[in-house]
């Protein structure tokens, strides 16, 4: 019995698999035709590392014993038969724990020690160390192997109360929360950060599934707080159904989960615990309603956003098959409003990146097509008006073709200085949008907070750090239609004195980088604010949320500024494309001239020639439109027509035209 959001999400993930499925049989079909130069090339594996790249992250968050396992196992993986993670009674998951799934490694899980707390290093660069992690290879294929090795992350130590403040465990301004002291020791988790790497169906679909442990784990890892749950596509907060909303939960919810409502769903647990025999069922369901109630207005969330929930009760029903039993545990209730409210607007992103990509190749295609017809037309033009000419008039033609030569090659200064003021821009351009230009800002940054009492101008600070990173965005992109500006009119001068067809498409719109730089100064900004006053004048926190900082802004600069790379390198390469297929075109007009003048009848076979491969060249132009439609319409993409035979013999046809030399 498989779990409706499991089924939503896996339609979705068939549907992004179809998607880049059909781009690389466009790509490699272009391709077969001489239609993707360097530049479409790099326009499609951009294309395809975003598609491949989309993630559907959601967290799981909430004190110990709230059974956050069983519920991820009841959703996502009941179809093992079988428990997938650890879920006994008292803590199970010790350390945070991401499930996804990477084809290129093989099945395993890989461990942080908890030592590497101690160094400066966040989880982010320990990512790319793999020897600072422990890996343990996963059985898929055996239960109990793969149980035995999961349970891994349940791992503790003793250790002293000195070791046990300088990792974070304890807190002596916030003693309530400490874990106890056992003969002067106390417990803390074996590993830091858990990533197991399991090929599960949802998982090679782009699902990742992030585990929490309790209150101390997550106030003490900076950048589970700061990074790792704010940038999950949602978060289910898991409560007691039998305590509601305890002192610690309402920690968690104000410190971590309060903003962005919408993508915070709260589930209270353990339902199944509050029916006795003793009490009417109609009579319970009102105490569980009352609960719901009560939990909403605590959090301050819409009731419609609290589901009382028996997960254990949902996984033993799916696990038997009971339908009776899977509605009595109101999971698909939740499992409903995940499906119905997050997957569509994940979908509207990727349709709106395969959108946009598919414009520009398609533009790009289009006006490759273009211009090898056009100048076709221009040469069966010139080999009409030699019917009934003279050896004279051929012997004239040729010198007016090595006069055309001669004055065309005059353009290559004119070439030379656009692309100098081209180069010159784009660089200023991508200035804006350096590391060096971030680690300065972030510099002005750290010495603002360092000159206020225990960093409590931090918020302040960077509040204004974010203002400046705004202003160097919006100035790439205003460079970028600078840029566009001088190409358009230094193309229409190309296209008017020299006979080019260069054309432009519109600079890229970085405003949704400017989207991202909200969201991460949304997320970061109430971690800066008074009441996080201790932890601020900590050196340590100080460090890992800068090292943290300039990971996240990095990213978000490194894809403004390759995209704006991108579309510049693409628009000048249609004129080193354009000008080394005229170099080819005068050679050939002149060996058909020639050819022509020693054979008499050569002339009309040349004409039926050109005539053919512009007949076959409309017919691949207009198929070429038809696949290329199809990425800028991805809703249709179930109804889209296979690579099939016609296709198969339009290549044969464009491939003999190749055969044919032509001014293009």
């Amino acid at each position: 019995m498989s779990s409706s959001f499991a089924g939503s999400l896996d339609a979705l993930g068939s549907w992004r698999q179809s998607l880049t499925r059909r781009l690389d049989e466009i790509a490699h079909y272009l391709g077969e035709h001489d239609l993707l130069d360097e530049a479409g090339g790099d326009m499609v594996e951009s294309l395809r590392q975003r598609l491949a790249s989309e993630k559907l992250v959601l967290a799981f968050v909430a004190e110990f014993s709230r059974g956050k396992s069983e519920l991820i196992n009841a959703i996502f993986f009941s179809d093992a038969g079988r428990r997938v993670l650890p879920a006994t009674p008292g803590r199970t998951t010790m350390c945070p724990v991401e499930l996804g799934y990477d084809a290129a490694e093989a099945p395993a899980l890989a461990l942080l020690p908890i030592e590497t707390r101690l160094e400066s290093l966040s989880l982010a660069e320990l990512r790319a160390q793999p020897r600072a992690w422990t890996k343990r290879e996963l059985a898929v294929d055996s239960p109990e192997q793969l149980a035995q090795a999961l349970g891994e992350v349940m791992r503790t130590q003793r250790v002293s109360l000195d070791d046990a403040r300088a990792l974070g465990f304890w807190d002596d301004a916030n003693p309530d929360d400490n874990p106890p002291i056992d003969e002067g020791r106390v417990e803390v988790p074996v590993w830091r950060h858990a990533v197991i790497n399991y090929p599960h169906p949802l998982l090679k679909r782009g699902l990742v599934v992030l585990d929490t442990p309790g209150l101390n784990a997550i106030g003490a890892e900076p950048e589970l707080t700061l990074s790792l749950l704010p940038t999950a596509h949602a978060t289910v907060f898991i409560l007691g159904a039998d305590t509601g909303v305890t002192r610690s939960d309402l920690s968690i919810w104000r410190d971590h989960l309060s903003g962005h409502a919408r993508t915070r769903y709260v589930a209270l647990n353990k339902i199944d615990a509050l029916f006795d025999p003793l009490t009417p069922p109609a009579i319970v369901c009102e105490q569980i309603e009352r609960q719901r109630q009560l939990t909403a207005q605590t959090l301050g969330i819409g009731a419609d956003r609290v589901f009382p929930i028996s997960a254990r009760q949902a996984l033993a029903a799916r696990v038997d098959g009971n339908d009776e039993g899977l509605i009595a545990s109101r999971l698909p209730e939740l499992e409903s409003a995940l499906a119905t409210q997050l997957l569509p607007q994940r979908r509207q992103v990727l349709e709106e990146i395969v959108v946009d990509g598919g414009a520009r190749l398609e533009a790009h295609v289009m006006r490759s097509l273009g211009d090898r017809r056009r100048q076709i037309a221009e040469q069966m033009l010139e080999l009409r008006g030699l019917r009934g000419k003279s050896n004279a008039r051929l012997h004239t033609m040729l010198q007016r073709v090595d006069a055309e030569t001669t004055e065309f090659e005059q353009c290559t200064a004119r070439l030379h200085a656009m692309r100098s003021v081209h180069s010159r821009m784009l660089k200023d351009a991508l200035i804006d949008l350096s590391s060096e230009q971030l680690r300065d800002q972030i510099s002005v940054m750290q010495r603002a907070m360092a000159a206020t009492l225990m960093n409590l101008g931090a918020k302040r600070a960077f509040s204004q750090l974010c203002a400046r990173l705004r202003t160097l965005i919006e100035h790439a992109h205003q460079r970028g239609v600078e840029i566009q500006q001088m190409l358009a009119a230094s193309f229409n001068l190309l296209n008017a004195d020299y006979g080019f067809s260069l054309s432009l498409t519109s600079p890229p719109d970085l405003q949704r980088y400017l989207h991202e730089l909200d969201m991460i100064e949304r997320n970061y900004v109430q971690y800066l604010g008074i009441t996080q006053a201790i932890r601020l004048s900590q050196p340590k926190f100080m460090e890992q949320f800068r090292r943290m900082l300039v990971s996240k802004l990095r990213v978000v600069f490194e894809n403004a500024s390759g995209e704006l790379e991108l579309w510049n390198k693409t628009a000048s390469s249609q004129v080193d494309s354009q000008l080394r297929e005229r170099r080819r075109g005068f050679k050939r007009r002149r060996e058909a001239l020639e050819r022509i003048q020693s054979a008499a009848g050569e002339l009309e076979q040349r004409i039926g020639e050109f005539e053919a491969q512009d007949a076959r060249l409309q017919q691949f132009q207009s198929k070429a439109a038809g696949l290329l439609q199809t990425l800028r319409q991805p809703q249709s993409l179930q109804e889209l027509p296979e690579l099939d035979e016609p296709v198969l013999h339009l290549s044969a046809s464009i491939a003999e035209s190749k055969r044919v030399p032509m001014h293009a």
